[in-house]
């Protein structure tokens, strides 16, 4: 898959269902992950994985709603709705991720979103 859109949205699609493994065939082994403190930047897909299972272990279903799109050359832009299912409720966050795409792989992505949106509702450990 070389077109960066469709590597975006098939990333997006594997993360639904928290689909690790085929999600990080679609990461490359150089990506920077970078999201709102105090969260911060990892490297590679070890560091997404290490941050975003223990994050993601209380959702039972996710939804990545792809709100608005826009490409240009490497650089895609996806305006989303992230919807977490939780044990007793849904949770919403609005997010943007800027992501680039080099030979079929993500090697950057950055999140944007409200920190406290989602720590307001999110089940502490």
């Amino acid at each position: 898959m070389t077109d960066p859109m469709q590597t975006c949205l098939a990333f997006m699609k594997a993360m639904e269902p928290l689909d690790y493994d085929r999600a990080m065939t679609l990461v490359s082994p150089t990506c920077v992950y970078i999201n709102p403190p105090p969260f911060g930047a990892v490297n590679g897909p070890a560091g997404i994985r290490a941050v975003l299972e223990p994050f993601f272990a209380p959702t039972l279903e996710n939804e990545f709603g792809v709100l608005r799109s826009a490409v240009n050359g490497p650089v895609v832009v996806l305006e989303r709705l992230d919807r977490h299912r939780l044990a007793d409720k849904w949770v919403e966050l609005p997010v943007t991720g800027v992501f680039e795409v080099h030979n079929g792989l993500i090697t950057y992505w950055r999140d944007y979103f409200d920190v406290m949106t989602i720590m307001a509702e999110w089940p502490q450990p």
